[in-house]
């Protein structure tokens, strides 16, 4: 089993990072792969709602979201990382998640397991994680929670490490998220057919 993990920091070994890393230490000994990747250090434009993948079964700019996407298709989690910028998401990780849950790809996000964790000095944070969670949400894709909200706080890495609930909150998530990626991995053939034939029009 594979966990995407998606770095929405361009700080590589910052606070996002370590945070994430309190995770992918217990997705790890649990048996379960993870792949880092650092979206936030590449060039990434936002959605212009072409439609375009619709068509094509990917984004029209074809860059680090079509590679995610298709990780994404063969992988059964995904873990984002962001830092909090005026009590939100990163924008470069928000222009990466629309295209990445809007564009059309191979194989539907439906039962992966979704988990986010946030940073950030002071607040902010559940703002941006309640950002985040509202991708997996329409996307029929289990959300794992954990003992508190999944959140670090600190300046750098090293003040990280002072907030021991935190990563104590974030190794918890880890274990759940392994759990659930498991029992829903032991009941693939239940899983439940999706409807999508309805869409919302008001002129008939």
């Amino acid at each position: 089993m594979k966990v995407i993990v998606i770095n929405g920091s361009a700080h590589t070994e910052g606070c996002t990072a370590r945070a994430l890393q309190e995770v992918e230490n217990q997705l790890t000994s649990s048996g379960i792969e993870v792949e880092r990747i650092n979206v936030a250090v590449q060039p990434v434009r936002g959605c212009i709602g072409c439609r375009k993948c619709a068509e094509i079964k990917r984004c029209v700019f074809d860059d680090i979201v079509n590679e995610v996407a298709g990780k994404l298709d063969e992988a059964d989690g995904l873990l984002i990382g962001s830092p909090v910028y005026y009590a939100g998401v990163n924008g470069q990780l928000r222009a990466f998640l629309d295209r990445l849950f809007y564009s059309s790809s191979s194989k539907s996000k439906s039962m992966k397991v979704g988990a986010v964790v946030v940073s950030s000095r002071r607040a902010g944070s559940t703002t941006a994680y309640d950002e985040i969670i509202k991708y997996f949400s329409i996307a029929s894709m289990p959300i794992v929670t954990s003992t508190y909200w999944n959140e670090v706080h600190g300046s750098n890495a090293a003040e990280v490490e002072q907030d021991l609930e935190g990563l104590q909150t974030l190794r918890n998530l880890g274990r759940n998220m392994a759990f659930l990626m498991k029992a829903i991995d032991s009941n693939r053939d239940s899983i439940p057919a999706l409807e999508r034939s309805e869409r919302t029009n008001f002129i008939r």
